[in-house]
């Protein structure tokens, strides 16, 4: 290579490795999994939250942890064979809402577990909702394999369904004691509430 080619290589050299004008550095990519910890007053339970799966719903669900509004809130509703009123189709869940007093976020479209892929099997991580495109911030756990609440099941009436976003890593045995715990009689409404205390992002999870 002649002296000019030379000279000329050097200093073209710094601006092909500098980075365009303009153009911010891209963010690494979210996680596929997000570790959420549960602390309530019977335990702590650890939740692994598909983003990858159902994008939609996780970040539904980790917004109101981000925003502290399960801080406060409780575990409400226990269906076992006990308190089971819906003979036909059984379930076995509890359910959780968030704290008292604060608002909603707008509700989000259904993620169908046809298109996800998530069932509601043990440990199942779920989103409570009244219609299509209704779920807001309550959720509920499985206890064992809950078929009937994936798309197509028989336990809602129309048929699509219940979004499924993580299940239970850690604290099995606390959603246990809370399905087992009373309720007030004749009824599925856990007495008293079992209180979470806080609901955080694992760090590094």
């Amino acid at each position: 290579m002649s002296w000019t080619a030379a000279l000329r290589a050097a200093l073209a050299a710094p601006f092909l490795l500098a980075p365009a004008a303009g153009v911010a550095p891209q963010a690494p990519p979210a996680p596929a999994t997000v570790r959420v910890v549960l602390e309530t007053s019977l335990g702590t339970i650890q939740i692994a939250v598909d983003a990858a799966h159902a994008p939609a719903t996780a970040a539904n669900f980790l917004r109101y942890v981000d925003a502290g509004l399960y801080d406060g809130g409780r575990f409400h509703r226990t269906v076992r064979p006990g308190t089971e009123t819906n003979t036909a189709v059984p379930i076995q869940i509890i359910q959780a809402s968030r704290a008292r007093g604060r608002t909603d976020f707008p509700p989000i479209r259904l993620e169908r577990t046809s298109t996800t892929g998530l069932k509601h099997v043990d440990g199942a991580v779920s989103m409570a909702r009244s219609g299509p495109d209704s779920a807001t911030s309550d959720f509920f756990i499985c206890i064992g394999d809950q078929p009937a609440l994936d798309d197509g099941g028989a336990r809602n009436k129309d048929g699509m369904g219940f979004a499924v976003f993580g299940r239970v890593v850690g604290g099995m045995d606390v959603v246990r004691r809370i399905q087992a715990a009373p309720v007030f009689p004749g009824s599925q409404t856990l007495e008293p509430p079992v209180p979470i205390v806080r609901a955080r992002r694992q760090p590094g999870g």
